[in-house]
């Protein structure tokens, strides 16, 4: 056992008659290990990016929200009223009245 453990400290492995198939083993250990890195590093960057994203649509949201209801506000008619008053234009104190306009067909 102590042996075996001081013939892996030293690298022997690497080295010995079967050093082909170990190398391999190694390269593919460390192909695998440096795609499960690039793998998690995507993987927090998109987690990220949907952080910010959401925070950017509950941003967006409550703007709606104040846009919406300034909105309703000017359509209001007595708002309506006081924007066109500062143009010097009143309601009519007249009632409206339908016009009737006969045809003159003739059949």
């Amino acid at each position: 056992m102590k042996n075996g453990l001081l013939d892996i400290l030293k690298g022997k492995f690497l080295v010995s008659g079967d050093a082909p198939k170990n190398w391999l083993f190694i390269l593919f250990a460390s192909f695998l290990a440096t795609v499960m890195i690039g793998s998690s590093h995507s993987a927090d960057r998109k987690v990220h990016q949907i952080a910010a994203l959401n925070e950017q649509v509950k941003e967006l949201r409550s703007e709606f929200v104040d846009v919406r209801s300034d909105v309703q506000k000017l359509r209001l008619e007595s708002k309506i009223t006081e924007i066109v008053e500062e143009d010097e234009l009143y309601p009519s104190e007249d009632p409206p009245k339908k016009i009737k306009v006969k045809s003159n067909k003739q059949e």
